[in-house]
């Protein structure tokens, strides 16, 4: 019985394309050109993020976002950052009595930037909150308290078989893979992928699934 679903973000909720394309204008960096690096490294099974360090070695993310955000290029999301099957995903799902949480590695201005976006959910957190990222077992931990009912009850919906699947599976949460975004199609073949309860080709599905008729 499945009685909570925890939410990725990045692919799953909103599209990536706006962080990536700030990324590039800010490093100087043609938008495809980094676009194609984020390929290449997802590909090799490497950090989205090594994409940044392959145009500039020894990058400080986190002292270069600082910087971003006191030039008045900080992370941004408004509604047009949403895939169309998440507010009638999220809400179909709480009609039906099940909770529904978001809980993904993004950072704590991140966090407050989705709260904004008022979508019907009962709980949300960011990883720059909490301290600790997926895969760490401790995400997961924190993820089922953000839930309120045992792993075993809570479903975690994601399109990273790496972050998402394997290591929510390792703490006893069920979970679902969502082929969506280039992590999403490139690894929907994979053993991880494959080890999911579900795989599925949108959260329009995930609600035939969890909810069915």
């Amino acid at each position: 019985m499945i009685r909570a679903v925890a939410f990725d973000v990045g692919e799953t909720l909103i599209r990536d394309d706006r962080g990536w394309g700030a990324w590039a204008d800010w490093l100087g960096v043609g938008r495809h050109t980094l676009s194609a690096l984020v390929g290449a490294v997802v590909a090799q099974g490497r950090d989205n993020a090594d994409a940044l360090r392959l145009v500039r070695p020894g990058i400080d993310i986190e002292a270069e976002r600082a910087a971003m955000q006191r030039a008045g290029h900080g992370e941004f999301l408004d509604e047009s950052d949403l895939y169309p099957d998440v507010r009638p995903a999220l809400r179909a799902l709480q009609r039906s009595g099940v909770r529904v949480v978001v809980a993904g590695n993004q950072t704590a201005g991140a966090g407050e930037l989705l709260r904004a976006l008022d979508l019907p959910v009962d709980a949300l957190a960011t990883s720059g909150e909490w301290g600790v990222a997926k895969p760490a077992p401790e995400f997961f931990a924190r993820t089922v308290e953000l839930a309120g009912v045992p792993a075993g009850e809570v479903l975690y919906v994601g399109d990273h078989p790496q972050n998402d699947v394997g290591p929510a599976r390792a703490a006893g949460l069920r979970t679902a893979h969502l082929r969506r975004g280039p992590l999403g199609h490139l690894w929907a073949t994979s053993d991880e992928a494959r080890t999911a309860d579900w795989q599925v080709q949108s959260l329009t599905e995930l609600v035939h699934r969890v909810c069915p008729a």
